[in-house]
């Protein structure tokens, strides 16, 4: 059966800006070299990587190098310095195997003919991979293909044509396996989860407006709004993005007993809330996320703490990916993983929410 391409160039080119938005949001170092992104409200273009404080999506745009940059006019940001060469070939090797992964999904994709693409073997390369960004590049292909799959479902394709589309086939056993890592049938995701009802409560927090989402079995989301938003329409329409054709349900009552254990975990009041929690993860994340509900309150540990702690010391990196991809904020504390030099580092719900929290839990447990 011949596969289809159910994307026009527009689609694609706005899916691949969607991913480098999220490598941006990420910090993600893995992608440096790969593009860069420019700010039009400050004129200056950094690397993915780059430690300033985020510039809000609409003031973003993306070239393939510096050079396209500049030529748009834009200059350098002196900070991380994205025109300088990059003198780790782990890194540069790495960076090529993900582009040319993210570039063939359709293609059988396969350790030896990665290596052989690469001109290393098959171990040497299987090492590194997983030594920089904590999973081998089979488990990286599976999550391109998965990203690759629910954009599909959620754009409306059928089933089949999204799975083609990824490069996946159409038998049983695949479609089982697409429907345990999604969390639901593909079926069912393409429809947004409409069989599993969202229910979802917008209320005030220590940390400000914040929206809280669950299914029937329990809490799927928890988001906070930007400090400068002008009422609630922006946590419903980052809800509304992930279940695009959900039946979501304002419940304010249901969720009234969750919303208090959130406040009172905030405020310290209570130690260890029972929330239980429906969120789609890789092993990988599953794990990251496991590890950070276990460090005690009023504590932090380092990006590299958490990856010796999950018997992969060479992850920090991707660590610090699980921290900013976590779905339900203060239910997983990634707030508590900070730089190696103390340095507070990045978070999803800004930076001055991380530093609160930690105050709060430190005032609390001193």
């Amino acid at each position: 059966m011949p596969r289809t391409s159910p994307q026009t160039s527009a689609q694609m080119a706005v899916q691949s800006n969607a991913r480098r938005w999220e490598a941006v949001a990420a910090r993600d170092a893995a992608h440096d070299g790969a593009f860069v992104f420019a700010v039009s409200s400050t004129g200056i273009f950094c690397r993915p990587s780059c430690p300033a404080k985020r510039p809000r999506r609409e003031n973003v745009n993306f070239f393939d190098n510096a050079q396209q940059a500049e030529q748009s006019g834009y200059r350098a940001c002196l900070r991380c310095r994205p025109k300088a060469v990059d003198g780790n070939p782990q890194s540069a090797l790495v960076r090529g195997v993900c582009r040319y992964i993210e570039q063939h999904l359709e293609d059988r994709l396969t350790l030896a003919m990665l290596a052989q693409q690469f001109r290393r073997s098959p171990f040497h390369l299987q090492r590194t991979f997983k030594s920089a960004l904590g999973v081998s590049p089979k488990a990286y292909i599976d999550t391109c293909r998965l990203r690759q799959v629910k954009q599909n479902l959620q754009a409306g394709h059928d089933v089949t044509t999204a799975l083609y589309a990824a490069g996946y086939g159409s038998s049983s056993r695949l479609y089982e396996r697409t429907a345990k890592q999604l969390g639901m049938t593909p079926d069912k995701y393409r429809r947004g989860a409409v069989a599993a009802v969202i229910r979802y409560t917008v209320a005030r927090s220590p940390l400000g407006r914040m929206l809280i989402a669950a299914t029937d079995k329990g809490i799927c989301s928890i988001q906070f709004a930007d400090k400068s938003a002008k009422d609630d329409a922006q946590l419903v329409q980052g809800l509304i993005r992930e279940f695009p054709f959900a039946v979501r349900r304002q419940d304010d009552a249901a969720m009234s007993e969750w919303r208090q254990s959130l406040t009172n975990l905030m405020q310290g009041r209570e130690a260890h809330p029972s929330l239980p929690l429906d969120i789609r993860a890789t092993a990988f994340q599953r794990r990251v996320w496991e590890s950070l509900q276990k460090i005690p309150r009023g504590e932090t540990r380092s990006y590299s703490a958490v990856a010796k702690k999950i018997g992969m010391p060479k992850a920090a990196r991707a660590v610090a990916r699980a921290c900013a991809t976590n779905p339900v904020a203060v239910a997983i504390p990634c707030h508590r993983v900070i730089r190696e030099d103390g340095d507070l580092g990045g978070y999803r719900w800004g930076i001055e929410r991380k530093e609160q929290l930690l105050a709060l839990e430190k005032r609390v447990g001193a």
